[in-house]
């Protein structure tokens, strides 16, 4: 790519990347106008997948996404790919993309995030003791603080929930609000709304 364009798409995706949080649509016209420049450029089809994530706008992050796979050979956005499938209202789709990833040569925050997505699949499909089962493992310890504990323990007791366990429900939201240092949940919002209803 000529230097002028290549600093030309850069802008562009470094303003996409500014505005993700506070005006997504503006974020995905850049990474848009980045893709129209350079859509042979894995990293370009990347930030418009993600931005077109965080926007709602499921279809087109599976179009890119699902690019950037191929492009790549990596499965580093399959739970995003996933959870697009899931918006999309392909439940059974998002599971079969859970079971076909090779998630021994994944990072473990994609491996808990898949986990996470695929729990919400079986929740979709009405599998809701199964969703609780599969997020069942070695990362579901109230003592650890990864970076993906809080999100973890929040999916959790959000699916304890659903599957009616209100006690243990209220317990995880607990223990997930104890870990989000940075307060990305209402974790213990939702434990505290639980406890209230359960002693009117």
């Amino acid at each position: 790519m000529p230097k002028g364009l290549a600093e030309t798409v850069g802008k562009h995706l470094v303003a996409a990347g500014g505005l993700i949080d506070t005006d997504p649509d503006a974020a995905f016209e850049h990474a848009k106008y980045a893709k129209a420049k350079a859509a042979r450029v894995p990293i370009v089809r990347e930030a418009l997948g993600l931005v077109a994530y965080h926007s709602g706008k499921w279809a087109e992050a599976l179009t890119e996404l699902r690019a950037v796979r191929r492009m790549t050979r990596t499965d580093s956005h399959i739970a995003i790919i996933a959870d697009s499938e899931r918006a999309l209202g392909r439940p059974e789709r998002a599971l079969d993309l859970a079971k076909e990833a090779d998630t021994a040569r994944l990072p473990r925050e994609v491996q808990v995030e898949l986990k996470i997505v695929a729990a919400g699949a079986r929740r979709d499909l009405g599998q809701l003791d199964a969703a609780v089962v599969s997020l069942q493992g070695d990362d579901l310890d109230a003592r650890k603080r990864e970076p993906w504990s809080a999100r973890l323990f929040y999916a959790y007791a959000d699916n304890l929930l659903a599957a009616g366990r209100r006690d243990e429900a209220i317990t995880w939201f607990l223990h997930a609000a104890e870990a989000d240092e940075d307060e990305q949940t209402d974790a213990a919002e939702r434990a505290a709304e639980l406890g209230q209803a359960e002693g009117e």
